[in-house]
């Protein structure tokens, strides 16, 4: 009897666990619901997606934004005619032409990129691309090739604008800078090597980079996209295709890209496009200061009680600082009730005073502070202050 028992109990365990194998191998889903008899413990787990799903993420295509910028990027060439005693003796002609000489002897070619930025014919590209230029020719991404005029050039900031006499003109959608945060996707447009329209894809490194000695108004937008030789006044835009900068400058020992390019923001570039195009000069305003950050180093010396602010190292004589009372020694804390921080900052608030205004500048003068108003005077072009 306990036999037949055991035999019963065996066989039926045997077709349970084979029956189990059948339906954890087949039907997975239907053991998931089923309660874990005494759990220990409860677990959390966030399962990453299917592998297909992740690919398809990792293979995203930005080729719409290039696809509606593409069109509104161009070439700009320039022609100079140079003397090859005057090409060894100029430091400006390494840095613009290189030491090519195609062509006509004495003549020499330069390279860079722009950006149509209006229907006109308005086009936006770097004071350092056309600066030594007698001809300007840009060539567009349909093919065409015309002649371009010099509307105006602002070294301070490298922005220049030429204007092309075309008809139905791709036209690019200016975005704006301020959204960009470190981390978003932009693409750079332009023309490397002269080797064709070419896009390059990086991240927003930095922004707001200054101190680097390109220009004398810096804020730069820093991004790892390869930018190369012929990219300067291309464009950087983000991912809907919208143009957030202006490529002028790369961070290289050797000339090449190694993934630190800058770029000039929009808010900088329509700020100047719009001055260059009724004026033909950018103007700002003046104080004739000579300014210095404050260090731990002045701080103690000068017995400062702030490490916060910049220091008046001299007043150029009859400026306007100086006929308002301002010394060297004094501390710039504010101008309109805004708080300067450093050098760069304080250049650039003061820039944006309108000539003939009236300033309120608060300074720091022997542990005490004290309020002066400044008449804003305007700044001179770089060549009147040589």
């Amino acid at each position: 009897m306990l036999s037949r028992l055991w035999l019963l109990f065996a066989q039926a365990a045997t077709i349970g666990l084979a029956l189990l194998f059948i339906v954890a191998t087949l039907k997975p889903q239907w053991l998931r619901d089923v309660p874990m008899l005494a759990p220990a413990q409860q677990v959390t787990i966030q399962q990453a997606a299917a592998p297909e799903a992740a690919r398809g993420l990792a293979l995203k295509s930005y080729a719409e934004a290039a696809r509606r910028a593409m069109p509104a990027v161009v070439s700009v060439y320039t022609t100079k005619e140079i003397r090859r005693s005057q090409a060894a003796e100029d430091p400006l002609f390494d840095r613009f032409f290189g030491d090519r000489f195609p062509g006509h002897p004495g003549r020499v070619t330069g390279l860079g990129s722009g950006v149509i930025a209006a229907p006109e014919g308005y086009v936006l590209t770097n004071h350092h691309v056309v600066e030594a230029a007698d001809e300007i020719a840009v060539a567009l991404a349909d093919g065409r090739r015309v002649a371009a005029t010099l509307v105006g050039a602002d070294p301070e900031t490298d922005v220049a604008v030429l204007r092309i006499d075309a008809r139905d003109l791709p036209v690019i959608t200016l975005g704006s800078s301020d959204a960009l945060t470190v981390g978003d996707v932009v693409l750079a447009i332009g023309n490397p090597f002269d080797v064709g329209q070419t896009v390059t894809m990086g991240i927003v490194s930095a922004i707001g980079r200054n101190n680097l000695g390109i220009n004398r108004y810096e804020n730069f937008i820093q991004t790892d996209a390869a930018i190369n030789q012929g990219n300067s006044g291309g464009a950087l835009i983000d991912t809907t295709g919208n143009l957030v900068g202006i490529n002028t400058a790369i961070y290289s020992r050797t000339g090449g890209s190694i993934g630190i390019g800058f770029a000039i923001p929009t808010t900088i570039v329509t700020a100047v496009m719009k001055e260059l195009i009724a004026k033909g000069r950018v103007t700002r305003g003046y104080f004739g200061i000579e300014p210095v950050d404050i260090t731990p180093e002045l701080v103690s010396a000068l017995k400062l009680r702030r490490e916060q602010g910049v220091v008046v190292r001299g007043v150029q004589r009859n400026a306007p600082a100086g006929s308002a009372g301002m010394e060297p020694g004094d501390v710039l804390l504010a101008i309109n009730d805004m708080p300067v921080r450093d050098t760069p900052g304080m250049l650039n608030q003061i820039a944006q005073l309108a000539p003939g205004s009236v300033a309120r500048v608060r300074v720091e003068r022997n542990s005490r502070e004290l309020d002066l108003a400044v008449t804003v005077g305007e700044r001179p072009v770089p060549s009147e202050r040589r």
